[in-house]
């Protein structure tokens, strides 16, 4: 009995030491996917051209992150200027100067529920990862 108890725990312990750094990985892609994603989405929106993030390219960004194996439903967006005007209006873009914040936010989604079979207690459930940036708008009407 006792020695088949040691084996359980041995094999737990296996377990943790092989797949903690995989899950750690994949927390670490997604936080740079994450920002990878905010940062092109800001240059693009804040360029001359543009002075907005629209829903659009909200929804391409989304079709672009399920590449990396992310769920789109899961992913949110929200979209800021500094004056509290809608960053989101292609018909009233921002003007240059104002600047232009973008957040995206994903779900942990258990990633760290393996940590349980050593004793560490895993993060709440709504936890998520974000990445935020801000970006100076450059549109001139």
């Amino acid at each position: 009995m006792k020695s088949l108890l040691v084996f359980i725990l041995l094999a737990a312990m296996m377990c943790w030491f092989m797949f903690s750094p995989i899950y750690k990985h994949v927390l670490i892609v997604r936080q740079a996917v994450l920002q990878q994603e905010v940062d092109y989405l800001l240059e693009v929106g804040a360029n001359g051209d543009h002075g907005y993030i629209d829903a659009q390219m909200l929804q391409e960004a989304k079709v672009r992150l399920a590449a990396f194996g992310l769920n789109p439903g899961s992913i949110t967006f929200e979209v800021s200027s500094e004056r509290g005007e809608n960053a989101t209006n292609a018909a009233a873009p921002l003007p240059r100067g104002t600047s232009l914040s973008l957040k995206a936010s994903y779900p942990i989604e258990g990633l760290f529920a393996i940590d349980q079979l050593i004793g560490i207690a895993p993060p709440p459930a709504e936890m998520k990862l974000s990445a935020s940036g801000m970006k100076m708008s450059e549109y001139v009407p």
